[in-house]
């Protein structure tokens, strides 16, 4: 009796973890060819997944990292799971200003177009700085996208419709944002969420300033994701996030779905500078919402990266 209670409660574990872990699959199955992908972060985790699914419709898709040997046996592991050989890497570093606008200018240059813009890199909850004397969650989350995505909107509008999706995560209801602090770098958990919430209000003022211009904004929260952020901390962290990773957090290729659904589906247009989980729009906290904060921060985070 005692071996059948054991089992049962095992296998009611078992089924509890996957009901934890259940998401939607992006189903729409839209072709990209002749689109350009341009994406953030794209040598691992979720970006790596993202690249994979596009490049499998279709498009060129060009992973942005600062590491060119990663990025480099990304491309060839992408290029052999989409049967895709368009696809390449360029280098930058989202924590620092100046390899970002060098890497605008050449992405310019080079690149005749760009239809889908994903900000997908990150940076978790550390306490450290950028090269720009930034806090590296701020930095790098949100101040290094929102230059990039400036300085590639040309390009954006010329392809229209074209597309930016930006990560985020549902954390932001953690924490609001302090005009006083925007370089906040004390507590690293909410120093992150307060990252993640900028995130959401340049999404937001983003689509309001592109209305009418062919080019949608989109934030998605992709769930809590198997991917290797833990890098940054300690081995004994590492370890810990391991095995509550595996309990509860869902793989890359599930976290990707929302993130490609935004990218092909047609029914998301009408949702630009909407918060995107599991496929469909998810509702946001109030103070997440505010019209006057999100435009706000855009002339803030307009006057920091003119003086980085």
């Amino acid at each position: 009796m005692y071996l059948l209670y054991t089992i049962f409660a095992a296998l009611s574990f078992f089924l509890l973890l996957k009901w934890i872990k259940r998401r939607k699959y992006c189903m729409d199955v839209k072709r990209l060819d002749g689109k350009t992908v341009l994406i953030t972060g794209g040598n691992s985790g979720i970006g790596k997944e993202t690249a994979v699914a596009l490049a499998l419709r279709g498009a060129r898709v060009i992973i942005a990292c600062r590491n060119e040997d990663k990025a480099r046996k990304a491309v060839r592991e992408i290029k052999a799971r989409s049967h895709s050989m368009n696809v390449l890497h360029m280098e930058v570093d989202l924590a620092n200003m100046r390899s970002i606008r060098e890497f605008s200018k050449t992405f310019l240059e080079k690149e005749k177009r760009l239809d889908i813009l994903i900000n997908n890199a990150g940076m978790p909850s550390v306490l450290d700085w950028t090269d720009d004397n930034f806090s590296m969650c701020f930095g790098v989350n949100h101040l290094g996208h929102f230059l990039l995505t400036n300085l590639l909107l040309p390009r954006l509008k010329e392809s229209s419709p074209s597309r930016v999706i930006t990560l985020t995560c549902s954390n932001y209801k953690y924490q609001k944002l302090d005009f006083q602090d925007l370089n906040y770098n004390l507590f690293p958990f909410f120093t992150y969420c307060r990252s993640k919430l900028a995130n959401i209000y340049f999404t937001q003022e983003l689509a309001r300033m592109m209305e009418g211009k062919g080019v949608t904004a989109y934030a998605v929260h992709p769930g809590y994701v198997q991917s290797n952020w833990t890098c940054h901390f300690s081995f004994l962290f590492q370890l810990l996030m391991k095995v509550i990773m595996f309990m509860f957090f869902v793989s890359c290729e599930v976290g990707a779905q929302t993130v490609i659904h935004c990218a092909v589906a047609d029914d998301v247009v009408t949702d630009s500078g909407g918060y995107f989980s599991d496929c469909r729009p998810a509702k946001l906290q109030a103070f997440a919402k505010d019209a006057g904060v999100a435009k706000k921060l855009w002339e803030a985070s307009e006057r920091l990266v003119k003086h980085a």
